[in-house]
């Protein structure tokens, strides 16, 4: 009789294990600063490895192998490309164009900094990611803002994927 709720109790566990559908979170973290003393807006973004390796292979259509050992000569010029297509810029209503600093490994993350020079007052700043979401319906993009010493915070995802703020 032990044996049997035991297997009984076994078997109930596996099946209400086996029946959760695990699902994979979709996340990438992006900070953006006002650095008035360096005349720019630095912006550091960090995405999950596989999942960034998943959209540049099927972008480029090759294998790139982000931060392993058999990472392809030119993956730099591929993530900057990427970057500069999915994330765009717009400070005092006019548009700037993103320069790709470097990228850095923390565990399963790739760490991408990128800056905007800019030496003026900033009035309004809009900013554009849509990294990851053509892939990933889920994909949610969290943008903290730093600008004239105001803090903010957006979810972006496909369907909105621009914060806008005024000051």
């Amino acid at each position: 009789m032990k044996n049997n709720i035991k297997i009984t109790i076994i078997l109930v566990l596996f099946v209400l294990v086996s029946s959760f559908n695990f699902h994979k979170f979709y996340v990438s973290v992006t900070q953006v600063d006002y650095v008035k003393a360096k005349n720019r807006i630095e912006i550091t973004s960090r995405i999950f490895i596989d999942d960034f390796n998943k959209v540049l292979e099927k972008k480029y259509n090759k294998k790139i192998y982000l931060a392993s050992n058999r990472e392809i000569k030119d993956a730099d010029k591929l993530v900057e490309s990427y970057l500069k297509e999915k994330m765009r810029v717009i400070i005092n209503k006019k548009p700037y164009d993103l320069q790709f600093l470097a990228t850095e490994i923390d565990n399963d993350v790739l760490i991408c900094y990128l800056k905007v020079n800019f030496s003026e007052k900033i009035t309004t700043f809009g900013i554009e990611n849509s990294v990851l979401t053509e892939m990933f319906n889920e994909q949610q993009n969290l943008l903290h803002t730093n600008i004239n010493n105001e803090k903010s915070s957006f979810l972006l995802t496909r369907s909105d994927n621009v914060a806008f703020l005024e000051f």
